[in-house]
């Protein structure tokens, strides 16, 4: 299962899902409570200042439900191929 989490608002989020064709769910967490829980809320640089925001970040969860991977500080380039060779 592939979920996405941001804090969009859930009519912003399917606009992005309907342009880009994913076909996974997406999950709003306007307050970040979530993120924060899963330690992937927090300081990062953007555009050369330092911003509290979401840290792109995979996590691959086994069919036993234990973490089997994380890629931290996720940059799109080459990402697709570190996952599925992962997988």
């Amino acid at each position: 299962m592939v979920l996405g989490v941001s804090r969009d608002a859930p009519a912003t989020q399917k606009k992005f899902q309907e342009k880009y064709r994913l076909p996974f769910r997406l999950l709003s967490d306007p307050d970040a409570a979530v993120q924060k829980a899963w330690g992937v809320w927090g300081e990062k640089n953007m555009y050369g200042k330092k911003v509290f925001g979401t840290v792109r970040t995979t996590v691959i969860v086994g069919p036993d439900g234990k973490v089997a991977h994380v890629f931290p500080k996720v940059k799109v380039a080459g990402h697709v191929a570190a996952v599925l060779e992962a997988l």
